[in-house]
């Protein structure tokens, strides 16, 4: 895929976005494409994630392992797999799996982390999107504690 291209699909993810052009291009460069085959297993529920997927095109059914509640789900382009594992150990919480022929771009958790070191105002706009995300996570669960009759848990 050409810069143009792999730069306008970055820019479609709002992790990758924070970072600014600049970063991102870095980025975008160092990122390694896969073309991916139906039925391919990206990763496994359980493996140790050490990169993030970008999903260029195709789709994938994300499905949960036994324990889980979570509803498998399927998931097209522009979809940033392993968002955590771009930022620390990790392991995978879902098998992958491509339901049509397709690429990603792999992007390494220790590329993600020297674009930070060398953009760190990148690295704080990052810092600042995480924030709010886990403080509207947080009001969230908290309005849904607040729901729930204590006699139903």
């Amino acid at each position: 895929m050409p810069l143009d291209e792999d730069m306008a699909l970055f820019e479609q993810v709002p992790l990758l976005a924070q970072l600014g052009e600049e970063a991102m291009r870095i980025l975008a460069i160092g990122a390694e494409t896969h073309p991916i085959q139906n039925g391919a297993v990206l990763y496994y529920a359980g493996d140790l994630a050490d990169s993030g997927y970008l999903i260029q095109h195709g789709s994938f059914l994300l499905e949960s392992d036994a324990q889980s509640k979570r509803e498998d789900l399927r998931i097209g382009p522009g979809t940033l797999l392993a968002e955590l594992a771009l930022l620390t150990d990790t392991v995978h919480t879902e098998t992958a799996t491509a339901l049509t022929a397709g690429a990603v771009t792999r992007i390494p958790r220790s590329l993600f982390l020297k674009v930070l070191e060398g953009y760190p105002a990148a690295a704080r706009r990052l810092r600042d999107a995480m924030a709010h995300r886990v403080d509207a996570t947080t009001r969230d669960i908290e309005t849904l504690k607040a729901r729930i009759d204590p006699d139903e848990i």
